[in-house]
């Protein structure tokens, strides 16, 4: 009878230990269950994904090559007021030519085919582009620096905005995870609760105060998760791919 009664007591205890552990399994299952993880690049990275997929950097450096190129071209627009002009011509000629003798004159006339072509070197100096060429290439050069200092200011412009997103990005997953950790607990502690009011351990009213306030923290982990997905989308549209 005595040996009947360990075995029970021991597969008693067995039971329950088993339940303890099948318990605090599900609670970690939970716990991860809620919890996201996402990895983030450091800020110099990000900053210089952001430069190199920016549109509108992109055109301001485009910019400057127009304003590099223009600018050469004023400087050389002086070589076009002279240079070498040639031209051919092939085809039948009518030559005529007169022969004037003391009483009489001998016209004569023929056809002939023959290549004939000229060559020739000219030379223009206008007033206007002597005095004007200086004023050309210094407006040409302001163009240049404005546009460089245009895309210095849109770069810094963009550093700022992925900053912000960046310190937004790491707050909102700081914030995620403590609402995760919180509806973890909270979802433990209403099993348990269930289990003492099915018991009648507890009373109704005290039951229905824990479940209003687990639906309370669930529902703030869904802000906050979804807060969190809309940073981190606005920092992938800003890098240009995505953080996983």
């Amino acid at each position: 009878m005595k040996n009947i009664l360990k075995i029970s007591f021991f597969l008693y205890a067995l039971f329950f230990q088993s339940i303890d552990s099948l318990a605090q399994i599900n609670t970690e299952n939970k716990l991860k269950a809620t919890s996201i993880t996402l990895f983030i690049p450091q800020l110099s990275q990000l900053i210089d994904s952001a430069l190199v997929h920016n549109g509108m950097v992109n055109y301001r450096k485009l910019e400057i090559a127009s304003k590099e190129t223009n600018l050469k071209s004023k400087r050389k627009y002086w070589t076009r007021n002279f240079g070498i002009q040639a031209d051919s011509r092939y085809g039948t000629f009518n030559n005529f030519s007169s022969t004037i003798g003391n009483n009489s004159t001998i016209n004569l006339a023929s056809n002939t085919k023959q290549l004939n072509y000229n060559i020739g070197f000219y030379l223009k100096i206008p007033l206007f582009d002597i005095i004007n060429r200086k004023s050309q290439i210094k407006k040409a050069k302001a163009e240049l620096a404005q546009a460089k200092n245009l895309v210095k200011s849109q770069e810094s412009e963009l550093r700022a905005i992925v900053i912000r997103h960046y310190e937004d990005l790491k707050l909102k997953q700081n914030i995620l995870e403590l609402r995760a950790s919180n509806l973890g607990s909270a979802k433990v502690n209403m099993e348990m609760v269930g289990k003492e009011f099915r018991n009648g351990s507890i009373e109704t009213s005290e039951y229905v105060r824990i479940s209003d306030m687990t639906s309370r923290i669930a529902v703030e982990f869904e802000k906050a998760k979804s807060s969190f997905f809309v940073s981190k989308k606005l920092l992938e549209n800003l890098i240009g791919f995505e953080l996983k």
